[in-house]
């Protein structure tokens, strides 16, 4: 995510988007038989999960880049994105786990 926006200068949706795109098809596997233990096979649990990756995207980048820039006002675009992009996946990670947890490999 970083090096996309940093180094290749895509925005900071294209960035973070991608990252959680690819991020994703992996934390389901890794999520589904480690995290989880859950051996089931199930077309509706993956459109659950990937309804769970959604909201948790939207809400986590979608509430950090105002925030940030609020809180960062003065500093320059790259900086306030950067930072955003980091409390963005924080609030991702906790958003997800609990989804994941609670909806998504619930028992």
């Amino acid at each position: 995510m970083f090096v996309a926006y940093n180094l290749c200068h895509l925005n900071y949706w294209v960035s973070s988007a991608s990252n959680y795109v690819v991020g994703s098809i992996v934390s389901y596997f890794l999520n589904k038989y480690f995290t989880f233990q859950d051996k089931k096979k199930s077309w509706k649990q993956v459109g659950i999960f990937v309804v769970n990756i959604t909201i948790c995207y939207l809400l986590a980048y979608g509430l950090a880049k105002p925030f940030v820039n609020w809180i960062l006002a003065g500093q320059e675009t790259v900086v306030r994105d950067n930072v955003s992009m980091l409390v963005g996946m924080v609030a991702f990670v906790v958003f997800n786990y609990l989804g994941q947890r609670t909806v998504v490999f619930k028992r």
